[in-house]
């Protein structure tokens, strides 16, 4: 007699089945634990790659967890993309939930008249068959989610580049404050994604919910409780305990986006400041940072896969394999019920075809329910996305109020006596015109480093000041009080309002436009034409400036182009002084801002400032410069200061 091989084929197939499921389940299992020790003691990079990475400036990070501050806060959120319950946003919504219901009434359908679809096509009714594929494809539902997506990112993007261009806020996000270290990784990818997970889980939840609700009303009324009620209590079972497994994905999402933001951070310094790295030669150097900087992205990136696909695995296994399982046993019970009166009555025909249609619309249940499992891992995600955007929103809200929250350390003015307990914005600000006075107010810097114990001075409208120090004892600081970059730390600044204080850096910004721009910045050609300016004003001061030709060099007023390449570094100081008088306020700050331009047309600017009244604190190591100066700040940088009227001395004593 024959062996029957097909009996050794199937038993031989189902050991090496079992074999393989095992080896696979404890290669999972490892990753799973061995990625969950990752995340408590957190990224560990090889000793040679440590030295040349970003220091974590924010150690503590936001909470990223699926909780009630993760509802409260998903909430404040909805209620910038979705302003009002009638607007297009709301309407894009309901067009989805209308389209959703429709799949569901479609798929409620179509278990109804499966019979009738394959029964055309056992018996060969290509007319009937054609008729109900039709009826399929008309019964179609219609999608909104791209339309939708976009008015979401358009509405809650708008609302936070209006806080963050509000004042000096995009500033003082950066130089004040560090809570974020990466705000354009925030506004831009963070909020994509963002949107993108918010309404991929609207859809992805709210269908599953409306088949578990259909489904269930149909079975308890057909079936009795019992077996929907053994389905509703395995989803609350399996997502309590998917939930906890997937409680890190929050965190290692927020981690994720965080280093996303370094890698871009570092690529972006390497193209800022290419002139200097090329002339140091340093390359190689970059190359170390900028390596061990994606290395940590990928390590991280790496463990985070190793999670999810063990997420993935144990998904698999308790919302498809367990659930059929749990399905199976919850369908066979009404049929094993003798006295059950749908089931006992009619023939097994009729018993067939109920288990057939019920059967059907109990799987149907069971795949939304596994849905509504596997939605879990979007919602963990979408917590850490959460908590990015909030905060993102939060720090805006607070430096807008003024509130800073930055490592404060309390330092001596000169190293002697008890420590200065000092406060930002603990100092007031009166707005005069034509005067600029600073009583018993301290230069500090955000981390608390004391410059000067109380500096005061004043100056009135037409007196020049010529200011000068070494590196670090104050000037900028100074300057940045003077135009409200910095907090006012104690004493009174009196000063012109916003408008009449212009400053003259000494690397001037050239914006994106037309060569007009350039002169009028931050004014638009529409602001100058109603103010009544003209391109013949802004001739005159380029002829001061000596720099008429470029109008007829570079294509006339309206030529675009990128101005920070095409004009050489006097150019653009001379532009820059160009754009002082053509916004002629009552003082102006020349921080270096004439280091590339020659003795003779450096005295000649300053000879104009003098004719149109514009009073001047100047920061420059130029001799000849003293003579355009009436009065002059001396700052030692030990905390101490000097300032007195320039005469013949202090002429002699400056050159």
């Amino acid at each position: 007699m024959a062996p029957n091989f097909s009996k050794i084929t199937s038993r031989t197939d189902v050991k090496l089945g079992l074999a393989a499921s095992a080896a696979l389940s404890a290669w999972i299992l490892r990753n799973f634990l061995k990625s969950k020790k990752n995340v408590k003691q957190g990224q560990l990079s090889p000793a040679e790659t440590v030295q040349y990475m970003i220091k974590d400036k924010d150690r503590k990070g936001p909470k990223a967890q699926v909780d009630a501050q993760f509802f409260a806060e998903l909430k404040s959120l909805w209620k910038i993309m979705v302003p009002g319950l009638w607007t297009k946003e709301s309407g894009f919504m309901a067009l989805i939930a209308l389209s959703l219901i429709s799949r569901t009434l479609c798929d409620l359908w179509l278990i109804q008249h499966t019979t009738l679809v394959e029964g055309s096509i056992i018996t060969m009714n290509l007319n009937e068959f054609r008729r109900l594929l039709t009826q399929l494809f008309i019964s179609m539902p219609l999608w909104s989610i791209g339309e939708v997506k976009l008015r979401l990112r358009t509405n809650l993007s708008l609302h936070l580049y209006q806080q963050y261009l509000k004042g000096f806020t995009y500033y003082q996000v950066t130089n004040l404050d560090n809570r974020i270290s990466n705000a354009d990784q925030l506004l831009t990818t963070d909020i994509d994604k963002f949107c993108d997970t918010v309404i991929d889980l609207y859809s992805n939840i709210s269908k599953p919910m409306l088949d578990i609700s259909i489904y269930l009303y149909r079975l308890t009324v057909n079936l009795g409780p019992s077996t929907p009620g053994i389905m509703m209590a395995y989803l609350l079972v399996s997502g309590i305990f998917l939930t906890y497994l997937r409680k890190p994905t929050a965190k290692m999402t927020v981690q994720e986006q965080k280093l996303e933001g370094e890698f871009r951070y570092v690529n972006s310094r390497l193209i800022t400041n290419s002139e200097e790295i090329a002339f140091y030669q340093g390359n190689h150097r970059e190359q170390l940072t900028i390596l061990a900087s994606f290395y940590k992205l990928t390590r991280h990136l790496r463990n985070f896969l190793n999670f999810r696909v063990m997420m993935g695995f144990i998904d698999n296994i308790v919302a498809k394999y367990i659930a059929i399982t749990v399905g199976f046993y919850a369908v066979s019970r009404p049929f094993f019920v003798k006295d059950h009166n749908l089931l006992t009555t009619g023939t097994e025909q009729d018993r067939f075809q109920h288990y057939y249609t019920y059967g059907r619309m109990l799987v149907k249940m069971a795949e939304g329910i596994g849905r509504l499992v596997l939605s879990g891992r979007e919602l963990s995600k979408l917590a850490g996305l959460t908590a990015r955007v909030t905060q993102l929103r939060h720090v805006l809200e607070d430096i807008n109020k003024g509130n800073y929250k930055r490592t404060m350390v309390e330092r001596q003015a000169n190293g002697n006596g008890p420590p200065m307990l000092l406060s930002p914005g603990a100092g007031k600000i009166i707005y005069q015109d034509k005067i600029i006075r600073f009583d018993k107010v301290p230069l500090v810097t955000p981390n608390g480093d004391v410059l000067i114990k109380e500096l005061t001075f004043e100056v009135k409208s037409g007196i020049n000041v010529l200011v000068c120090g070494p590196n670090g004892c104050g000037k900028s600081s100074m300057f940045r009080m003077l135009g409200e970059l910095w907090p006012i730390f104690g004493g009174t600044l009196t000063k012109p309002p916003k408008g009449k204080l212009f400053y003259v850096p000494q690397r001037p910004y050239m914006t994106l436009g037309t060569f007009r721009d350039q002169v009028i910045y931050p004014q638009i050609q529409q602001e100058m034409i109603r103010r009544g300016r003209t391109d013949e004003e802004l001739l005159k001061f380029l002829d001061i400036v000596q720099l008429s030709y470029l109008v007829t060099r570079d294509g006339g007023w309206d030529a675009v182009e990128d101005w920070m390449d095409v004009l050489s570094g006097g150019e653009k100081q001379r532009i820059a002084m160009a754009r002082l008088f053509y916004h002629a306020p009552q003082f102006a700050i020349l921080d270096e801002c004439t280091s590339a331009v020659s003795v003779d047309v450096e005295g000649q600017m300053y000879r104009y400032c003098r004719e149109m009244g514009i009073s001047l604190f100047t920061v420059s190591h130029r001799k000849s410069l003293w003579q355009h100066h009436d009065h002059f700040l001396q700052m030692d940088g030990r905390g101490g200061y000097v300032f007195g009227e320039i005469d013949n001395d202090t002429q002699e004593f400056g050159s």
